[in-house]
């Protein structure tokens, strides 16, 4: 008998233990207020904060400064061939898009080559997009910085010395609110109509902000 009693004691703490870890590991949904516009779990830890980086006209500005409603944030070079220019185009298009639902998002767009991208050529490449983009570069250590921050990556490919050197770099689109934070992401295969339908989700959880 007190055989029989250890081996239950052991089944129900087994069974405690797996609904400890399975209530860890899956918030219940009526504590995420996003919940119901998630496409999947967002991995990864803590993703944004705050940095410190340049504007178009060279002054400093904050995440606070520029992220005051929703945002599109996307790190990538203006000297990128083809991934940056179809990802921020993507990315306009579905701003336009909200736009005529009445939503005003705003495209940001985070230079992870400080060396060629200054504030002048960073500020040309984002109002060439959209009127309503925001370019922003930095030293390389504020870049550093702000990449780390979102948890992106970015290596170029080969010795700087050459003016045409490539860089890798993460080719997700970040969806930020003040309030919030980030709160999802947008791989490349997004269309922009997917992305303005997921982005207006979001709003309107918010209240419609």
């Amino acid at each position: 008998m007190t055989r029989l009693f250890a081996i239950l004691a052991s089944v129900l703490v087994v069974v405690l233990l797996g609904v400890g870890v399975a209530y860890v590991l899956l918030p219940r949904a009526d504590q995420d207020l996003f919940a119901q516009c998630r496409e999947g779990q967002v991995a990864g830890g803590d993703i944004g904060g705050p940095f410190e980086l340049l504007d178009k006209d060279g002054q400093t500005v904050t995440d606070a400064d520029v992220i005051t409603g929703p945002s599109l944030l996307y790190f990538g070079y203006t000297f990128c061939p083809d991934v940056c220019p179809l990802d921020n185009s993507r990315n306009v298009e579905a701003v336009d898009i909200l736009d005529e639902r009445g939503i005003a998002v705003t495209p940001i767009f985070i230079s992870i080559d400080p060396e060629r991208d200054t504030p002048e050529v960073v500020g040309e490449f984002a109002f060439n997009l959209h009127d309503r983009m925001i370019g922003l570069t930095g030293s390389p250590e504020q870049v550093k910085a702000a990449s780390q921050a979102y948890k992106t990556y970015y290596k170029a490919h080969s010795d700087k010395d050459d003016p045409y050197y490539l860089v890798d770099h993460t080719t997700m689109t970040y969806l930020v609110f003040p309030e919030h934070g980030f709160v999802d992401f947008f791989r490349r295969d997004v269309s922009p109509q997917q992305m303005a339908d997921r982005v207006a989700c979001f709003v309107d959880a918010t209240g419609g902000m």
